[in-house]
């Protein structure tokens, strides 16, 4: 867990000092710094979705997996969350907004899966270590703008990647390489869709879109 628990006090570690830089960081560097992290974003979630082996089975999973999203309204769900926690971290931004769009950007991805299970199955902690300065570094420019509600990613990495590390050998044996890859490919499309509401070419209600990657795995396993 020791790799995990450093990505979650890295995302901390960086809300706080993008919080407390917020005042002093003109506009247009913020402004041009969560450009440039969204075009970043947008290349990296291309790169992921490219991994995929079947793009018949990613389109299906991702229109089933929007609508289950959109029958249990995940996205609606994640905000509350973020709102209720607000006022437990000041007024600074809009948490709701922040937990999601930080959350996704964190967890979803090859880095988030793979270095869990590394870190469960032989104690390598090194690609969560270097997860940890990518996101610790992006969360300062994501805190600047968006307000103290990314640190609330942290709980979403302390749980996610948590729950793969100490169930690393089951994961293991239940995720086939194709099911990875496809899981990955799914999450890549979902970043890309951060990456252009951050670049405010189009909001996408993306949490809805989360049910995709399950979708993607268990399609992967049938087909």
């Amino acid at each position: 867990m020791i790799g995990t628990i450093v990505n979650a006090a890295a995302i901390c570690l960086g809300t706080l000092l993008g919080v407390v830089l917020h005042a002093g960081i003109p506009d247009k560097y913020k402004e041009t710094s969560v450009a440039s992290l969204g075009l970043a974003i947008v290349l990296i979630g291309l790169k992921g979705a490219w991994e995929t082996t079947n793009p018949v089975l990613m389109i299906a999973a991702l229109v089933l997996g929007g609508i289950i999203g959109e029958a249990l309204d995940v996205e609606h769900r994640l905000h509350l969350f973020g709102q209720k926690a607000e006022r437990y971290l000041g007024s600074s931004g809009n948490a709701g907004e922040a937990f999601v769009t930080a959350t996704l950007v964190y967890c979803v991805g090859a880095m988030a899966i793979m270095g869990s299970l590394q870190s469960g199955l032989s104690g390598n902690h090194a690609t969560l270590y270097a997860k940890s300065l990518l996101d610790g570094i992006s969360s300062v420019f994501f805190a600047s703008t968006l307000g103290a509600g990314v640190a609330l990613s942290a709980i979403s990495v302390l749980v996610y990647q948590g729950v793969i590390t100490l169930g690393a050998k089951w994961v293991a044996n239940c995720l086939s390489a194709a099911m990875i890859t496809e899981m990955n490919a799914v999450g890549g499309i979902l970043v890309v869709a951060i990456g252009l509401g951050l670049l405010e070419i189009k909001k996408i209600r993306v949490g809805n879109l989360l049910p995709a990657i399950l979708v993607a795995a268990i399609l992967a396993r049938v087909f």
